[in-house]
């Protein structure tokens, strides 16, 4: 049974004030806030008690995970309907506004997270204890996440470390430089590379290898191709490849020997509340890539969203595994079993095989409970960065590179007949097509486009100048007067 570093959301935040942002990051204290911080941190049991809701807010991100695919060619929105979660369904065609549920939401969680961090950090000197150093290496890398997650979708965005905002600081807010903020990450990810251990001591917890990988992708994120280079080249060798890439996102695949970090979940919650799905220990984002009705083995129904296209399963060569890790043939399937469903709109025949609700993988409230972890870095993304750094740094090392990127595939196809022997630019786009492939379906291509420059010749409807990034929320628009992205 897997070591689950998360518990029940902690009643200490609710009575904190702390446990949602409420409508906005900027909402107001309350004087039981006052009250109870004053006498808490009294122990080191406190301190390790806020830390675990400080790592809550990563398993409410699942819109960014959905979104990384289908606002490009690898997937299409799907659901029951064009009007089913019209946020999604105008992202996925190039129409979003700032009037977008989906992405006030993941404002708001992301900004949570940021609360919690930055209420460690506000009373962190009130005690000492044995493990308080490693303790804060684990608050700066999950504040540096967060920042990361709201950097990739928006640019720049308000930034505060020394406190959590209040009511108060709605007239007061504004946006830093997206350069800003990737200098807080990266000074975050740095105290935690010098605060953390290599190994884990739960699963789920930050290590200092899980703060190196996420600052070699910070770095491949701003084109420090030399930085990235020399803070990723060290995990090469720490972590292996699964012989069998399947056995990666079954339950038994879970923290792994190339996991590098996950979002820890769990089917055993006693949350039922569909107001609050995120308050649950459960992946709400499983439900919504299953086949609709579903009546077979294996499997379970879901809401068909974020379906892969034809595209996308065209793009894997004969005899590529992955192509049957990432898409499930749901015809073919039924042929093979006699397995039924219905179809939803946008109907491809195809569904995400990687994070599809699997037949006794839910419990309690079923759609909000699946047990599936979030993969958020495995290694095989830690050897394609380390590949894209090498060639692209200002001394390439294309044999390393060409090293690096042969091991991915010969994983993919059980052998060295698709090994690359390419230089220069052309090894540049075989790396950067590898992603599609190794990571096809799991939240990071959107974001893999817009940063190398690809997006407006990949993405239909796609407006450099405006696409980079998603509007800034309305309601933060309107309540703190912060400036809106171009084109927005």
């Amino acid at each position: 049974m897997k070591n689950i570093l998360y518990k029940n959301i902690l009643l200490v935040f609710i009575s904190l004030g702390i446990i949602s942002c409420e409508d906005h990051v900027d909402y107001e204290a309350s004087e039981g806030y006052i009250i109870v911080a004053s006498d808490y941190f009294a122990k080191p049991a406190d301190y390790e008690a806020a830390l675990v809701g400080t790592y809550d807010p990563l398993g409410w991100n699942i819109y960014t995970v959905m979104i990384g695919d289908m606002a490009t060619e690898n997937s299409l929105c799907g659901g029951e309907s064009a009007t089913d979660v019209i946020g999604l369904q105008k992202i996925d065609d190039m129409i979003h506004n700032p009037v977008n549920d989906q992405l006030e939401s993941t404002w708001k969680w992301m900004y949570e997270g940021v609360n919690r961090a930055n209420y460690l950090v506000e009373n962190k000197d009130k005690i000492d204890f044995p493990r308080k150093s490693e303790l804060y290496g684990e608050v700066h890398f999950l504040r540096a996440y967060y920042y990361f997650e709201l950097v990739k979708l928006f640019g720049g965005v308000p930034l505060f470390t020394e406190g959590r905002l209040t009511a108060g600081d709605s007239a007061t807010l504004e946006r830093a430089t997206a350069a800003e903020v990737y200098a807080q990450i990266e000074s975050d990810l740095q105290a935690a590379i010098a605060a953390l251990p290599a190994a884990k001591s739960t699963d789920g917890r930050a290590t200092s290898f899980t703060a190196h990988a996420l600052l070699g992708k910070v770095y491949l994120y701003q084109d420090k191709f030399d930085e990235a280079a020399s803070i990723l080249d060290p995990l090469i060798g720490v972590y292996t490849l699964v012989p069998n890439l399947a056995n990666v996102f079954l339950p038994s695949g879970e923290n792994g020997p190339e996991s590098v970090f996950e979002v820890q979940h769990v089917k055993n919650s006693n949350w039922w509340d569909w107001g609050f799905p995120q308050g649950g220990e459960g992946n709400f984002g499983i439900i919504h890539h299953g086949p609709r009705g579903y009546n077979g083995s294996v499997y379970t129904s879901g809401w068909s969203f974020n379906v892969p296209s034809q595209a996308l399963y065209d793009a894997f060569e004969d005899g590529d595994s992955r192509r049957d890790v990432s898409i499930l043939d749901i015809q073919d399937w039924a042929d093979q079993t006699g397995a039924e469903y219905t179809t939803g709109y946008e109907h491809t025949g195809y569904f995400n095989h990687k994070y599809i609700p699997r037949a006794g993988g839910t419990a309690a409230q079923g759609e909000l409970n699946h047990e599936t972890n979030y993969r958020v870095i495995r290694y095989s993304d830690i050897l394609l960065m380390a590949a894209e750094a090498n060639n692209r740094k200002s001394t390439p090392d294309d044999a390393k590179a060409l090293n690096l990127l042969n091991q991915v595939r010969a994983r993919a196809f059980g052998n060295n007949s698709k090994a690359s022997s390419s230089t220069g630019a052309t090894l540049t786009q075989e790396i950067w097509d590898e992603r599609m492939l190794e990571f096809a379906m799991e939240g990071h291509r959107f974001f893999d486009l817009v940063r190398t420059g690809q997006a407006a010749s990949k993405i239909s409807g796609f407006v450099a100048g405006k696409h980079e990034v998603f509007p800034i929320p309305q309601t933060e628009i309107d309540i703190s007067g912060l400036t809106q992205n171009p084109g927005y």
